[in-house]
């Protein structure tokens, strides 16, 4: 390992590094705001009682000052052309796989979609062309569920069939509401009994997926391993030097979360299906489902087969932001590693991906995460995921969760009665008995009203917060980063000045460098 300029001498590993240090009065604003949030809304619901009694109440309930994108979330909810477009620019946009086969367990036939296709072409023929797609909640399938203010709640595993139009709109053409087929378990088309419902139904498990996995587990909890690794290199590292700004304050928020969302009667608890108990079960699962691929931006594009969709700006912008990373990196390492022997022999090195290896992924060789770095390429991946899993890949998946949620029909975290186990049951009726009680939303909306928006002195990718590599070298592709994210960050800005929904989570002024919230 060679250095491009003077170092300090490796000491014993701090405790707790200094740049990781986290105001405690945040504790109290976060609790404040929570608490005044969750007052009004359940005030504002009180009247209800358990249940709502029309959407009146419901809009009424959460009526008030929005933001751009959650006053467009109530005006075309109900649309499936905005059902469709959510997984390609809402809070989970990396769920949606292209189906070039049916699973065996959704047999959705040629006649029932044939109405939503329109003439000249077939379910075969769009599946072979690449305009199918599938989201499955299979990871969903038999979870516990909680109860709240003493009654059960339920959550579905779905699968979700969607089709690319001509018109380049991803729109949903069937869906089941389990993973078992059969007499119990209907499949539901747009304009039938129960369309709407069966929507209710999926957007509650993409709720449940989101938050859970993609959210809690890919964002937290992983962080977390790579900042214990990191903080177990020696200071001088440059590994340390490079990923300290990215991992600020992430030991501190996971700890709140544990306080206040994880804990037994906790928000998991009072706002969710699946609970603190279904929760930790879900993560298990999350955990053993892990790949390193679908972290990797380029690769999961590549895997689940979305290079070619329309209008997908989450791929578009994590792709420009993982290669303006993925340059940086590159060019830090080339300054400490002259030869792939320099990485395969840096003993410090190869300990601190071990020790990902182990307790991130709990040794599970089929994730495909690295236990051992043999050269620059694969360090240069490795690190590029972990800063992009640090700033963007979180932004993405947490900034937009207030601006979708906040009309809960969008997107309810738990719902009060099971699914229909037949068309005729799904009445609308049962739908508005379906949505979480005035409690649970109150609950669930004064938690995301806070942790969609970063508090304090914006720290955005490329600010390099305290940063230990100095030096001209270090400088001159810190410089290169910020202007290729500025690029980046006007090319968003403009291609959003012309949209009527715009994607602004990945602009790289406003991603975040850490994941402090």
């Amino acid at each position: 390992m060679t250095s491009p300029g003077p170092m300090t001498s490796p000491g014993p590993p701090p405790e707790l590094s200094p740049t990781l240090s986290f105001p405690l009065a945040h504790r109290a604003q976060i609790a404040a705001r929570a608490g005044a949030a969750q007052i009004r809304i359940r005030l504002r619901g009180l009247r209800s009682g358990g249940s709502w009694s029309s959407f009146g109440d419901v809009r009424e309930a959460l009526e008030g000052p929005g933001t751009p994108i959650s006053e467009y979330v109530v005006q075309h909810w109900q649309e499936d052309a905005f059902f469709g477009e959510q997984f390609l620019s809402g809070v989970n946009p990396v769920l949606l796989r292209r189906c070039p086969r049916l699973p065996p367990n959704f047999p959705v036939t040629a006649p029932m979609v044939a109405p939503s296709l329109g003439p000249g072409t077939s379910l075969g023929r769009e599946m072979e062309g690449g305009r199918l797609f599938l989201a499955d909640y299979a990871l969903l399938e038999g979870l516990p569920t909680g109860a709240i203010g003493g009654h059960p709640q339920f959550v579905a595993a779905p699968l979700c069939l969607l089709w690319l139009s001509p018109r380049g709109r991803l729109l949903p053409v069937a869906i089941q509401l389990s993973q078992h087929p059969g007499p119990g378990s209907p499949i539901f088309m747009p304009g039938g009994q129960g369309w709407a419902l069966a929507k209710l139904w999926v957007r509650s498990a993409h709720f449940v997926l989101h938050e859970m996995v993609t959210h809690l587990l890919h964002g937290h909890f992983l962080a977390e391993a790579f900042a214990v690794a990191t903080q177990h290199l020696p200071a001088a590292h440059p590994v340390h030097q490079l990923l300290l700004p990215h991992l600020r304050f992430t030991f501190h928020i996971n700890i709140l979360a544990r306080e206040t969302l994880l804990n037994p009667g906790g928000i998991i608890d009072q706002a969710t299906s699946v609970g603190r108990e279904g929760t930790l079960a879900l993560v298990a699962r999350g955990t053993a489902a892990l790949t390193y691929r679908e972290l990797c931006v380029p690769d999961d594009v590549e895997e689940r087969g979305v290079g070619d969709i329309p209008g997908y700006h989450y791929r578009d912008d994590a792709l420009d932001i993982w290669g303006a990373i993925e340059s940086y990196v590159e060019g830090i390492v080339a300054l400490f590693y002259a030869e792939d022997k320099d990485v395969a022999e840096d003993e410090e090195l190869q300990e601190w991906v071990g020790e990902i290896f182990t307790y991130g992924v709990l040794g599970n060789e089929k994730t495909g995460f690295p236990s051992k770095l043999c050269g620059r390429p694969e360090l240069v991946k490795f690190l590029t995921m972990i800063v992009f899993c640090c700033s963007a890949r979180h932004a993405a998946v947490n900034s937009g969760q207030y601006d979708y949620a906040a009309w809960m029909p969008n997107t309810p975290g738990t719902l009060q009665r099971p699914p229909p186990a037949t068309e005729d049951e799904a009445t609308e009726e049962l739908l508005l008995e379906t949505l979480p009680s005035p409690e649970a939303t109150g609950a669930l909306l004064a938690l995301l009203s806070v942790v969609s928006y970063e508090g304090g002195e914006p720290r955005p990718l490329g600010s390099r917060s305290q940063d230990l590599l100095t030096g001209p070298a270090p400088r001159r592709l810190l410089d290169s980063f910020r202007e290729r994210l500025a690029g980046i960050s006007r090319r968003i800005q403009d291609r959003n000045a012309a949209l009527a929904l715009p994607y602004p989570y990945l602009d790289p002024a406003c991603v975040q460098e850490s994941i402090s919230i």
